[in-house]
């Protein structure tokens, strides 16, 4: 009976997984199969097939590793991000990540080495957002990278890459995903407007809209 409550939150959450996948080329996040989802079900790691259109993905492609990277479900190769998946699972307490290639996003980190304070959201990923120096996709020097980058905080930017933020499910994942490149893009549309430059925020203020940000919602 157990394992058969297992077996259905694991189906649960693969079928989540796969509509957050989806939404990210719905949304214009990414182009085609760039960018990958995954989720942590106790020590098994859901994760988006490489090279396969999200759209074509059902039930029965389900794709899960263990920790260490062990492929422990289905047949389809895992993504190529699997390092970067991985090291956010091992080093915080992440239940869902989302990486994309955002167009804004990206963009900015190929300008600057940490997004400008231009709107109070950022306290939302828990401080200003860093940009991850380069590394060749794929690879455990690019999860090194972005996990200096993601140091007291829920996302960040990869350089000439894209965007990696993480959450507490994959509805938060997603969402820190798309306030990050509104942020992205933001900053760019102030900044291109000649001879003016955008106002920034303090760390201080920052920080108080942090704190607010901590009761802000529904309570039941």
């Amino acid at each position: 009976m157990a394992e058969q409550r297992r077996d259905a939150e694991r189906d649960r959450i693969w079928a989540e997984l796969v509509g957050t996948a989806r939404r990210t080329v719905a949304d214009g996040l990414v182009v085609g199969t760039s960018g990958n989802v995954s989720a942590r079900v106790g020590d098994l790691v859901l994760v988006t097939p490489s090279g396969v259109p999200y759209d074509r993905l059902g039930p029965d492609d389900i794709t899960g590793v263990d920790l260490t990277g062990r492929q422990v479900l289905g047949t389809l190769v895992p993504t190529s991000e699997l390092p970067m998946h991985l090291a956010v699972y091992r080093a915080t307490d992440a239940r869902a990540v989302v990486h994309t290639h955002a167009v804004h996003a990206t963009a900015v980190s190929t300008l600057v080495p940490e997004l400008p304070l231009v709107h109070y959201m950022a306290a939302a990923l828990g401080g200003p957002v860093r940009v991850a120096p380069y590394a060749t996709y794929g690879t455990d020097e690019l999860a090194e990278h972005m996990l200096r980058a993601l140091a007291g905080r829920s996302g960040c930017l990869l350089q000439n890459h894209g965007t990696l933020t993480y959450g507490t499910g994959l509805d938060q994942a997603y969402d820190r995903t798309a306030q990050l490149e509104w942020m992205c893009r933001l900053w760019l549309t102030a900044s291109s407007v000649p001879g003016l430059t955008p106002s920034l925020l303090t760390e201080a203020q920052l920080a108080e809209v942090g704190e607010r940000l901590k009761g802000y919602g529904q309570r039941r």
